[in-house]
């Protein structure tokens, strides 16, 4: 006999809404014994020892010197984690762990904003709060269409919805319940409701213009016109509440297409007992038709698979690892369908991101991830290859937007690290997002697939490029020209380094010849990022920036790019205290946390002991987007 492994579920599903929840902690704990003990993080928090009140928020010369351009960063407090990522349909939703009391972690909320395109940020209030039931901990957003949960209320039929269109004759229905059987008196009332449907939309539109539009306005903005489509149910997060003795996944619902969220009323809607259990992310799984959870049994350095068809009721359903790196916690699991660039058309595969802190190979927090199958219960790795996501040290615990145009996958990441992000320079806000990255799977030269990720839409930020003509570079040579004043500046770059002339000696400048991009001042400070010939390999160095110091701040970091080929390509953003850089086109991507004492001013090119064929060099400045002048 042949059992249906989705009506198995089902009915482990219909049973788990009478036990609810917390029959799974008797599961995991043998029958119902005492939870193990288990610290609830990694991370000390010691904004929580603070009073939870508004303290004075003092600016400072490193506040203003340090926030970015075009990376996203609270107005003050502290920030970390990425949540709740989604698009729906007019507004990609950022939600994001947020202490608003002071620059430190602690009392973790969730903070708020909207865009119209992923640069352009404008501030919600605050979406879920810390409560007496714990602190809003790390979760995620999915589009529940059509109310599967049962948490929205049934819509009246009578009126129309948000986005809807109503047409004349709906109109002329309700201000005429009974219209006049001759066709001439029938068009008479039929052109009163067009004209009626014209006015009001004129107005409804101008309003919108004026005043609905967050994105489009300086100041905070009235509640949004709702962007969803017409449909049953709407935006839910799921998102871990946590105290120090437990940890649970809570459920929220939004009436108003995410602007607000409340709990759901059965809350939590998963408990096993234990105080590190976190982190839940959220897809529809359409083969198998029912949702999917990855969340972390975090010191355990398990992530574990639940199944649900109602986001109420989950049924455990697999785990994986320990594997890769593990360190001290496992945090933020993601898993993403990714297409597979240069085989066949529509070919993916599943991809498991982790985090994990503290413990990377480079110090402190950093993610990894693992390529594979997934069924829909069970996530398969192809093969015992693990790999990062980063080659620098601040990027961590990237969640994927749901529902994005054409099926692609972007992430965002928090560009920072727990071993210095509560002791950063800037005092009044602390934390800041990656740009948003679109991500493919490609192989490599040993024909492993691998991730490659590339700004997504950076594009539409450039200003014109400043005109700079360089097509070669001699040994022992270098050109420099002046940086934009206060602005971010995106360089793109595509260089061969040349054999090395027989007569010039080793030194110790490189065997094969190397190439040297440098952002400097006259103060001597300088960040490098250059390229070896002989090893080459890429390297990013830091540590000639005076503006802080931590004994865990590293200077330098590299990343092997492709074997015997003498030739790279680079894309550089630099943005007031960040850098980002996307080695040939993605393949290896470095990010890092900059501080100058003084602002950098020069970008120069140098090589050593080879010549330089530059194929192209382009540095545009880039606009502008976030505004925190009026708001730190």
């Amino acid at each position: 006999m042949t059992v249906n492994r989705r009506m198995v579920l089902g009915s482990f599903l219909a049973a788990g809404a009478l036990w609810g929840g917390r029959a799974q902690a008797a599961e995991s704990n043998g029958g119902g014994q005492a939870a193990p003990a288990q610290p609830n993080n990694a991370h000390a928090e010691p904004g929580n020892a603070a009073a939870p009140a508004p303290q004075p928020v003092h600016e400072t010369l490193a506040d203003k010197q340090y926030r970015p351009n075009i990376h996203f960063s609270p107005p003050t407090g502290f920030m970390n984690d990425p949540n709740g990522l989604i698009f729906d349909g007019r507004y990609f939703h950022l939600y994001y762990q947020y202490n608003p009391f002071g620059p430190y972690a602690g009392h973790v909320h969730w903070g708020h904003a909207v865009s119209t395109d992923l640069y352009t940020w404008q501030d919600l209030p605050i979406a879920i709060r810390e409560t007496e039931a714990g602190e809003a901990y790390s979760g995620c957003a999915v589009l529940d269409r059509d109310n599967r949960s049962g948490l929205f209320p049934p819509r009246t039929q009578d009126k129309p919805q948000p986005g809807s269109v109503e047409t004349a004759a709906q109109k002329a229905a309700q201000l005429f319940p009974s219209l006049p059987e001759d066709e001439q008196d029938r068009r008479s009332v039929n052109k009163q409701a067009q004209d009626l449907l014209d006015k009001t939309k004129t107005n409804t539109d101008l309003l919108r213009q004026l005043s609905d539009n967050p994105v489009s306005r300086d100041m905070s903005p009235v509640p949004m016109a709702p962007a969803l489509p017409p449909m049953a149910g709407g935006l839910v997060a799921i998102y871990t509440r946590a105290t120090p003795q437990r940890q649970t996944q809570y459920i929220a619902w939004s009436p108003d297409g995410g602007q607000t969220l409340k709990d759901y009323e059965g809350n939590p809607v998963l408990d096993i007992g234990h105080n590190s259990f976190r982190d839940p992310k959220v897809i529809w799984h359409a083969p198998t038709e029912k949702w999917v959870m990855v969340v972390v049994r975090s010191r355990e350095h398990k992530v574990s698979f639940y199944g649900s068809f109602d986001l109420k009721h989950w049924m455990h359903l697999s785990d994986f690892g320990p594997s890769g790196i593990t360190g001290v916690d496992y945090e933020c699991p993601a898993l993403a369908e990714v297409e597979v660039e240069g085989e066949a058309p529509g070919e993916k595969r599943w991809v498991l991101f982790v985090s994990i802190n503290p413990g990377g190979p480079q110090g402190g927090s950093i993610t990894q991830y693992f390529v594979g199958q997934f069924d829909g219960e069970r996530f398969t790795p192809d093969d015992t290859i693990v790999d990062l996501t980063d080659f620098g040290k601040d990027s961590y615990a990237l969640q994927t937007y749901e529902n994005m145009p054409g099926n692609q996958t972007v992430y965002i990441a928090w560009l920072d690290n727990w071993q210095y992000c509560e002791e950063l320079p800037n005092k009044s806000w602390r934390g800041i997002m990656t740009i948003p990255r679109k991500v493919v799977l490609r192989r490599d030269t040993a024909g492993w697939l691998r991730i490659a990720q590339n700004p997504y839409g950076l594009e539409a930020l450039r200003q014109p490029a400043i005109p700079f003509a360089l097509s070669r570079l001699e040994p022992q040579s270098s050109r420099q020209l002046s940086l934009p004043t206060g602005d971010a500046v995106e360089l793109l770059l595509d260089v061969s380094l040349e054999d090395r002339a027989s007569n010039l000696p080793d030194g110790d400048q490189g065997r094969a010849g190397r190439f040297v991009v440098a952002f400097s001042n006259r103060q001597g400070e300088s960040l490098s990022i250059g390229f070896d010939g002989f090893s080459c390999q890429l390297w990013l160095d830091r540590s000639n920036l005076h503006g802080f110091t931590h004994p865990f701040f590293t200077g330098t970091f590299s990343s092997a790019l492709i074997p015997g080929s003498r030739r790279f390509k680079l894309r550089i953003v630099l943005d007031a205290c960040t850098l980002e850089v996307f080695a040939n086109e993605g393949m290896s991507v470095g990010t890092a946390l900059i501080y100058p004492a003084s602002p950098l001013e020069t970008l120069s090119f140098q090589v050593t002991n080879a010549a330089a064929v530059i194929h192209k060099v382009a540095l545009y400045p880039l606009r502008k987007t976030m505004d925190r002048m009026e708001q730190g």
